[in-house]
C-alpha cells in the first residue's frame, strides 16, 4: 500500500448525470479493475471521511474514476491518495465467453474489464440497464433481464453488486435455492468502507462460507471482489 498525490485534471458526466473524474498520479497508484484506493481533497479538512475510488477507464498516466464522487471536487483539485487496496477481479484469462452484468445502475466499475477481455480476444457481452456510457461498437449489450435465459453462456462472469442486491440475486440470476452458478463467477460488492482496512470496523462485513461455517468477511480487504461461490447468497 502506497500513499501519494493525485491531481484531478478533468471532470465529465456519465450517462445518469453524475461527475466522473480523470485523476493523474503515480503509477503505483492506479488501481486494477475491482481494487480501489481512498482519496480526500487536501482543501478539504472538514470531510471526515475519505471517498472510495474505483477506476471506470485505464488509459494511461492516471484513470479515470467512477461515481460517486464529492461535489466540490473540480479540475486542479490536490488530492492524497492511499492505496492501491483491496482484490480485484482476476479468475477470467482462459476464459473465451465473458459476460459483465451490473446489478448497480452505473455500470462504470465493470467497464475496465471490457478492454482487458478483449484483448485476450474473448467474445464480451454487457447485462445493463439503459442509460449506458459510449460502448464500442463491438461490445454485445443485453437488458439485465435476459441474464437469466443466457447463464449458461459465458465462461465467467463478473458481477457489480450493491450489497442490499444481494438477498435478491439468486432470483436474479434465475438459480433455485440449491443450484450452482455454471461458470467461474466473481462479484464486486459495493458497499461503504469507511475504514479502507485500516481498523477492521466490520461495516462492510459480508455473509460469507468458511467450511461448514458462516461467517463474515471484510469488503474492504478480503474483497470488494470476491469469488461467488464464497458468499453466502
Amino acid at each position: 500500500m502506497h500513499i501519494g498525490r493525485g491531481t484531478i485534471r478533468q471532470i465529465r458526466l456519465d450517462a445518469l448525470g453524475q461527475t466522473q473524474a480523470w485523476i493523474e498520479c503515480e503509477s503505483r497508484l492506479i488501481p486494477a479493475p475491482g481494487q480501489y484506493l481512498l482519496g480526500r481533497s487536501l482543501a478539504d479538512t472538514d470531510t471526515p471521511l475519505a471517498t472510495c475510488l474505483f477506476p471506470a477507464e485505464l488509459p494511461g498516466s492516471g484513470f479515470w474514476a467512477a461515481a460517486p464522487l464529492p461535489p466540490t471536487w473540480l479540475p486542479r483539485t490536490e488530492l492524497e491518495l492511499r492505496g492501491v487496496l483491496g482484490r480485484g477481479f482476476s479468475s477470467f484469462s482462459g476464459a473465451r465467453r465473458i459476460a459483465l452484468a451490473s446489478l448497480s445502475p452505473d455500470p462504470a466499475r465493470l467497464l475496465p474489464l471490457i478492454y482487458e477481455a478483449s484483448h485476450l480476444g474473448a467474445a464480451v457481452t454487457l447485462f445493463a440497464e439503459p442509460p449506458l456510457p459510449a460502448l464500442p461498437t463491438w461490445l454485445e449489450i443485453y437488458p439485465l433481464t435476459s441474464l437469466p435465459e443466457l447463464i449458461h453462456w459465458p465462461d465467467y462472469l463478473a458481477l457489480d453488486l450493491p450489497f442490499e442486491s444481494l438477498v435478491q440475486l439468486r432470483a436474479l440470476l434465475g438459480l433455485r435455492p440449491d443450484q450452482i452458478l455454471p461458470c467461474p463467477t466473481q462479484a464486486l460488492i459495493w458497499t461503504p468502507m469507511p475504514c479502507g482496512g485500516l481498523a477492521e470496523c466490520g461495516a462492510c462485513a459480508v455473509p460469507a462460507h468458511r467450511g461448514w461455517k458462516r461467517a463474515f468477511s471484510l469488503a474492504c480487504s478480503d474483497g470488494p471482489v470476491f469469488d461467488l461461490n464464497t458468499i453466502d447468497f
